[in-house]
């Protein structure tokens, strides 16, 4: 799931000044130069993916360069979506606290969320460099290019997302504001620097005061997750080993340039794609036709097109911002309350986070190395199950519903929608049939959807808005490059991590539990609830799934159960209030108050803990089609 919350461009209150000024200028100039080569990588990505299957499976002679040369531009097109995230206020942070200050506080805080950002990148800078420079002397097999080329895409990036730090914080009106925040930073840096003999004497203990103090304060405290990742990782190793701060930047490359990792920007710019052809409104619409009469019908359409379109486009933000639209006129119509629709979108969300392509499942694979067709095919059943639990809560609340006003659509309505949807519907079934029948990897079938889905548009519906493919392709660099940035750094603090022995000490520890694979699963299932709420799900994944699974399989747990367990635990913490960032994301996706969505979602999530119990009490749910 990727669900931002948006920090104001400009904290703090006052009269523009001339800094300030200067700033806006500079920063509309920049924007722009970063933007378009950063759409346009989106762009190339495609065409290099689909030249790829094309050329290996109807022409029989495979690119050997297409590989090399989509790796090259993912990494600059991660760090420059990284860059346009990061000028949109777009990266992934956690704003629960920082909403319930005062306004000046909010204020110093949201400076704070730029200037944290701004010492990291000091940090990252050089070593990038130095990185990028080492890498020279390596080529690349097919291309013959050096990987200079490649590696220098982490410097630049990281240098102009300081610039933008440095804009912003001269666009905040109060002076003081800014300076304060700077001035903060530089005395928690300063006294962590000052502390170095006393870190270096505390062994694991080390663990605690970065990963989990400096991490929990950076993230309360509304600072983007993947710089609080950064400062916790850079500072622990500079402060507490002898390691090379260029070993860092190595685990960061390392975390985004994953080759599987390359179908996120393309589900993201895929679920795009479905919400302007109108082939969501499509299958929306049929749903609706065929149980809009039944007691709280429209809601079986939620719970239904919700597990539809996660099948399409991997992102549970474009999810929801193709569902809801379409739905919820209809629903507040015919007297559901406000409330109770951003629930139910929020506990669909959690419902459908192991349905693929998600975005989830393709992280875990990369970082834990089971088979990516493997958890495509074991994630269809328990999101069923999941969905069964939502509709007897749906069932129970709506029993009594007054319907005599509503039309039953007839047979010939119902058969004509179902004309109209059956593309949009079939297009799920495209993506799976081409993974298994080996036409594309699990990286590249999302061009053959974005290929369908621009034909579905252009002949069938008739709604293809050229002058939203701009705009779509940077919200899709952008979106991507806050997810592969956040991948990126915890990649680098799973490496610290494990180096420090405590993969090791939290496999023993959890192996030593008593009650065996029962107890690990129930420890795994709350332990990823509270992490799926504070870290955010791919982070979480990132982080804890590589020191996790060898201990399942030692268990007997089979690694694709076990990660439906996990990433449907993760998806629950995600979309639970009050700490839940996709239940907030679904509030504004919905532009429904968050308060309102507070009561009726308890029942929907004690639902969700239900199915989730059924799913990791039963293997074969996950694991009976493989």
């Amino acid at each position: 799931m990727a669900s931002t919350h948006h920090a104001p461009a400009v904290p703090g209150g006052g009269a523009a000044t001339t800094p300030h000024r200067w700033a806006t200028v500079l920063d509309g100039v920049l924007g722009p130069l970063v933007e378009i080569p950063a759409a346009l990588l989106v762009v190339a990505e495609i065409v290099v993916l689909l030249a790829g299957v094309v050329s290996r499976y109807l022409l029989h002679s495979p690119l050997v360069w297409s590989d090399e040369l989509a790796s090259i531009l993912f990494l600059w097109l991660a760090m420059l979506g990284s860059v346009v995230a990061f000028r949109r206020g777009g990266h992934m942070r956690m704003t629960a606290l920082v909403g319930m200050a005062s306004p000046r506080m909010q204020a110093f805080l949201e400076a704070v969320a730029i200037a944290a950002p701004l010492a990291f990148l000091l940090l990252v800078i050089g070593p990038s460099i130095e990185f990028a420079e080492e890498e020279t002397f390596i080529t690349t097999p097919a291309m013959e290019l050096t990987n200079a080329w490649r590696a220098a895409a982490l410097p630049v990036g990281s240098i102009l997302m300081a610039v933008v730090a440095v804009l912003r914080l001269m666009q905040v009106a109060d002076w003081r504001v800014a300076a304060g925040a700077l001035a903060a930073v530089a005395a928690v840096a300063a006294l962590f620097l000052g502390l170095e003999p006393v870190f270096r004497g505390l062994g694991n203990l080390n663990l605690l005061v970065f990963f989990v103090g400096l991490v929990a304060v950076s993230v309360l405290a509304g600072v983007p997750i993947a710089f609080s990742f950064g400062l916790a990782t850079f500072g622990y190793l500079a402060l507490t080993t002898n390691t090379p701060l260029l070993v860092v930047v190595g685990r960061m490359d390392e975390g985004m340039s994953h080759l599987i990792l390359l179908s996120v920007p393309l589900f993201v710019f895929l679920g795009l794609l479905i919400e302007m052809t109108g082939m969501a409104a499509a299958m929306v619409g049929f749903l609706a036709s065929l149980l809009g009469h039944v007691r709280g019908g429209l809601s079986y359409v939620l719970v239904g097109a919700m597990y539809l379109v996660s099948g399409i486009s991997g992102s549970k933000a474009a999810d929801m911002a193709a569902v809801a639209p379409v739905l919820f006129p209809e629903m507040k119509a015919r007297g559901a309350k406000e409330g109770d629709l951003v629930a139910l979108l929020s506990a669909t969300g959690a419902q459908t986070e192991t349905i693929p392509p998600s975005l989830v499942l393709i992280t875990l694979g990369s970082v834990t190395g089971v088979s990516i067709s493997a958890l495509f095919t074991g994630g269809m059943l328990p999101g069923v199950v999941l969905g069964i639990t939502l509709c007897a809560v749906v069932w129970w609340r709506y029993r009594s519903d007054d319907l005599s006003n509503v039309r039953r659509a007839t047979r010939g309505e119902i058969g004509r929608k179902l004309l109209i949807a059956f593309p949009a519907i079939a297009l799920p079934f495209v993506i799976r049939a081409a993974v298994v029948e080996g036409v594309a990897t699990a990286t590249e079938v999302s061009t053959i959807g974005i290929v369908y889905s621009v034909a579905a548009g252009l002949l069938i519906y008739r709604r293809f808005d050229w002058a939203r493919l701009k705009p779509m392709l940077i919200d899709t660099a952008s979106l991507s490059g806050a997810i592969l940035l956040i991948i990126g750094a915890a990649t680098a603090m799973a490496w610290a991590l494990t180096q420090s022995g405590f993969s090791g000490q939290l496999a023993r520890t959890m192996a030593a539990l008593p009650g065996g694979a029962i107890m690990f699963m129930v420890t795994s299932i709350v332990a990823f609830i509270i992490l799926g709420s504070v870290l955010e799900g791919i982070p979480a994944i990132v982080l804890f799934g590589p020191l996790l699974f060898p201990i399942a399989r030692q268990m007997g747990i089979h690694d694709v159960h076990y990660a439906m367990v996990v990433i449907l635990a993760m998806g629950i913490g995600l979309f639970a209030p009050p700490f839940g960032v996709g239940y907030y994301a679904a509030c504004a996706i919905s532009r429904i108050h968050p308060d309102e969505g507070m009561k009726p979602i308890v029942g929907y999530i004690l639902a969700l803990i239900v199915g989730l119990i059924v799913v990791a009490a039963v293997p074969w749910i996950s694991i009976g089609f493989l």
